[in-house]
């Protein structure tokens, strides 16, 4: 009988955002007329902006055609789309990032869990808790943690506590860690890195030999001109960081699919004899093994993001979903409710009310409201008290949650 990665034996009994449907669905089978508004998963409802579609409907136009067809594309992504991000994204900002050093793929989420392909078993790992499970889960489905103790918590990993009482911006850690992951604007709490802090975790990661793994997903919603969008805004970043971005939320591409990873050429890492090698190579093999690229259809959608209508289109469906934060924030304080974040990031954080732990509240919201938001310990054991809900829905349905909230549910 063929053997199992008993790895995924130590997983905790769901995967987050499985469990909250499985929640959902029960409840739905038992009140089918109930009216559900999700502000759980960070799903965008909005269509795509028309540049986008209009590039790639003359794309599918032109594999309708032999002499403009395309099969296979280069796994690291088209030149013309790595060119426009380099300019834009980074060059414009300051980075030292050349094109050749973005690689294009289907979604940052599969890029954070696929570059552990490229590190080894032995590293010690550093998450923030709360933290975006995926960082942790895929860790332990490679073998790199331990098991999983009564407050949820990996054997193996170090965890970077997050709350009010810092800011949500986790402390350097004490000890020596090996790999560091860092989300700015965080996912769950929505909280953002000054450059002076970004600047002491590339010193901690140069001075310690570590590799700091940036998701920047939401850079895009920093609307403060003082925070950095990206880790290579910061000094010396190229030889510590590698950086994971999306057209996920920006740009509407959560069922298009289309993101990027930063891998600098001048980013080293170490052999099991101690021997200095390049992550660049590394990396670049591992996708053209593993990855065939996107579809170019896709690349061509994306590639009009930053054209001018792109960048308006863009821009104005970034100020739409924060502008839906700003009435879940308005609302919920106005009723009692402690939040966090919502301001340069599409996620409000809110404090559970009247001592409710993270499920007793989406039970309760649920049950009350008909509204779904996500449990803070579904983050971590330090998200207990604490709940997430998106601003990534349409306009009524926020506003119809938040008069629910507001009107059926009591802060004692």
């Amino acid at each position: 009988m063929a053997t199992i990665n008993d790895n995924y034996l130590k997983l905790k009994a769901g995967y987050l955002f499985p469990e909250i449907a499985r929640r959902v669905n029960a409840f739905a089978q038992i009140n089918p007329d109930a009216q559900i508004i999700r502000l759980g998963i960070g799903d965008v409802t909005e269509p795509l902006p028309e540049a986008c579609r209009t590039a790639m409907i003359k794309a599918v136009e032109e594999m309708g055609n032999r002499e403009t067809f395309k099969g296979y594309g280069p796994e690291q992504g088209y030149a013309w789309l790595r060119e426009k991000i380099a300019q834009h994204d980074f060059q414009a900002r300051g980075c030292d990032i050349d094109a050749s050093e973005i690689f294009i793929s289907d979604g940052s989420k599969c890029d954070c869990g696929n570059i552990l392909d490229i590190f080894g078993n032995n590293n010690t790992i550093a998450v923030t808790d709360p933290v975006y499970p995926v960082y942790v889960d895929t860790n332990v489905m490679a073998g790199h943690t331990g098991d999983v103790n009564e407050k949820g918590e990996y054997g193996g990993l170090v965890y970077l506590p997050i709350s009010a009482d810092n800011n949500f911006t986790a402390q350097i850690p004490s000890q020596k860690v090996d790999l560091i992951y860092l989300c700015f604007p965080n996912n769950p709490t929505g909280a953002t890195a000054s450059k002076e802090h970004l600047q002491a975790w590339v010193e901690y990661a140069k001075a310690n030999g570590s590799i700091i793994l940036f998701d920047a997903a939401y850079e895009a919603f920093i609307s403060d001109a003082s925070i950095p969008h990206s880790i290579y805004e910061i000094p010396g970043a190229r030889d510590c960081a590698i950086e994971f971005r999306s057209f996920s939320k920006n740009a509407g591409f959560t069922g298009t699919r289309c993101a990027l990873t930063v891998v600098p050429k001048t980013l080293t890492g170490k052999t099991a004899d101690g021997s200095k090698v390049e992550i660049w190579p590394l990396w670049n093999r591992r996708q053209s093994t593993k990855f065939n690229g996107v579809s170019y259809i896709v690349q061509r959608g994306a590639e009009a993001v930053y054209s001018e209508e792109g960048k308006a289109q863009t821009k104005a469906l970034i100020n739409f979903y924060m502008e839906n934060a700003k009435i879940i924030c308005d609302k919920l304080t106005q009723a009692g409710i402690s939040v966090y974040g919502g301001v340069n990031a599409p996620y409000v954080w809110v404090k559970t009310p009247n001592n409710l732990s993270s499920w007793d509240f989406f039970d309760k919201l649920l049950n009350t409201c008909n509204v779904v938001g996500t449990p803070g310990s579904g983050f971590g054991a330090a998200g207990e008290g604490y709940f997430r809900i998106s601003a990534f829905n349409s306009r009524a349905n926020v506003e119809e949650a938040m008069k629910r909230i507001t009107e059926r549910f009591t802060v004692a």
